[in-house]
């Protein structure tokens, strides 16, 4: 009987030095060479009966696309994946593979499975689109767009995106509406430099203005303009990304001390405005010698390494359950701690501490301990009893997590909303209870991933398709 090939360990992913790179914005990880690709690709054991592809929300064929980078066909690995997923290069580079793709690999079980991601992210880097709509179409020519079939997207976000990309290809006229004066939504406020350069979203939606979808800034959905205002200028359908970026606060003694920020518009000053350029632009941000972070998810962690890269002396992130529960990328995790990024594991705050001056000095944590399992499952962490302490802060950022922004809700009352203040779509199509209104992404799910928006974009998309008779 012949011998087995024995598995090769995973390819490593180039990085900057951590010491190096906390001092700067740029990005983190360097990416495969064309070597390091094909390497990786050929781990594949191009299995039968697949299962990766059932992982991802939009439902990339990772064992047809790693086949092509194996064989060096780096244009038909694109055009692979560019058949399902508008955005690769931001796919790439956010998607929390390790639990989607990568977690359904037949290897995963040997803790090695196939890096579906940096794959996906290097056969992004490597191609450039002479034709777009071929590239989203599969292969496809692009259809002429029609100036009859008009669809409006509400906000340019992850899913607006997708949604934009999937209906342009069909021959739909697509309109892009975004209250900010950049378009990309999350890509481009929320996510830091470092993990997604501009230059990636600026790209991605290059090739969206090219396959014809038109873009207004500084239109703010709600009050510039109102759905039904939409359909009264002729568009057929309106797509609703919106997110969800109202921040959540604690509402504990001191939360309005100056040195507070929410997360989201800690990370908007940098990222959006710019503010780690200053004096070059003049949009300065708070840089505290002593940081707390609170939060265990992704948002926190960005908040934190951002802070180091700004000048911090120390940055702790407080999370009021273990280590092994914080729900960020473990990756992102390992990104923050090899920079110098400190944990306080189960502590909650209680209070913030200011001065005279209404400047803050420290923050009140109790100690916290892990009960009896709540609704999640989860054991659910309790205080200990006069276990209080402070830690010195002169700056805090609450990462703590998002709401839905009211500006639309409000002004769009026919629109159902769920007890949470999300709207109420159906699962199936994304569809809302105004006809031909469709909704997806945070605004409906609240806070959850890039790719999951992205899923629910296409399938709105598609439903969308189906209803104008292209499909």
């Amino acid at each position: 009987m012949a011998k087995k090939a024995k598995l090769l360990p995973r390819v490593s992913m180039p990085m900057q030095d951590p010491h190096v790179r906390r001092g700067n914005f740029n990005e983190v990880a360097l990416g495969y060479t064309l070597e390091q690709a094909q390497a990786e690709a050929r781990r594949c054991l191009q299995c039968k009966n697949p299962t990766c592809q059932a992982g991802c929300p939009v439902e990339v064929d990772c064992k047809a696309f790693i086949h092509e980078v194996a064989e060096g066909r780096l244009d038909e690995a694109y055009k692979v994946i560019k058949a399902t997923n508008s955005l690769p290069a931001v796919c790439g580079r956010v998607c929390p593979q390790e639990k989607q793709c990568e977690a359904r690999c037949k290897l995963n079980p040997t803790g090695q499975p196939v890096a579906i991601g940096r794959l996906e992210r290097f056969v992004a880097d490597s191609y450039y689109a002479v034709n777009p709509c071929d590239a989203v179409t599969g292969g496809d020519d692009c259809k002429l767009l029609r100036e009859d079939l008009k669809v409006a997207c509400v906000g340019s976000g992850p899913s607006s995106l997708t949604a934009a990309g999937y209906l342009a290809a069909l021959g739909v006229s697509v309109t892009v509406f975004e209250a900010l004066h950049e378009v990309g939504g999350v890509l481009t406020y929320g996510i830091p430099e470092f993990r997604l350069p501009k230059s990636i979203v600026h790209t991605e939606v290059e090739f969206l203005k090219r396959m014809g979808v038109v873009f207004k800034t500084n239109w703010v959905v709600g009050k510039t303009v109102s759905v039904q205002d939409f359909f009264d200028q002729g568009y057929k359908a309106v797509f609703i990304g919106v997110g969800a970026g109202l921040p959540k606060f604690l509402n504990i003694p001191g939360e309005s001390l100056l040195g507070v920020y929410s997360a989201n518009e800690y990370l908007t000053r940098v990222n959006l405005m710019r503010g780690y350029k200053f004096p070059e632009v003049d949009t300065p941000v708070a840089a505290g010698r002593q940081v707390t972070v609170l939060g265990g998810g992704n948002v926190s962690m960005d908040a934190a390494r951002t802070a180091l890269r700004l000048g911090a002396e120390k940055v702790t992130i407080v999370y009021r359950r273990t280590k092994e529960e914080m729900p960020a990328r473990l990756e992102e995790l390992e990104h923050a701690l090899e920079e110098g990024v400190c944990l306080e594991n189960l502590v909650a705050p209680v209070a913030f501490n200011g001065d005279e001056k209404g400047h803050l000095r420290s923050l009140t944590v109790q100690r916290m301990e892990l009960g009896e399992p709540d609704a999640s499952g989860r054991r659910k962490p309790v205080p200990v009893d006069g276990a209080f302490f402070d830690i010195p802060t002169d700056l805090a950022i609450l990462g703590i997590g998002t709401g839905p922004n009211q500006v639309l809700l409000r002004e769009t009352p026919e629109l159902t909303l769920n007890k949470w203040g999300y709207i109420q779509a159906d699962p199936e199509t994304g569809e809302t209870d105004i006809p031909m209104v469709f909704a997806g992404g945070d605004i409906v799910t609240g806070a959850a991933t890039v790719v999951l928006a992205m899923g629910a974009g296409r399938k709105s998309a598609r439903e969308i398709a189906r209803r104008l008779g292209l499909l």
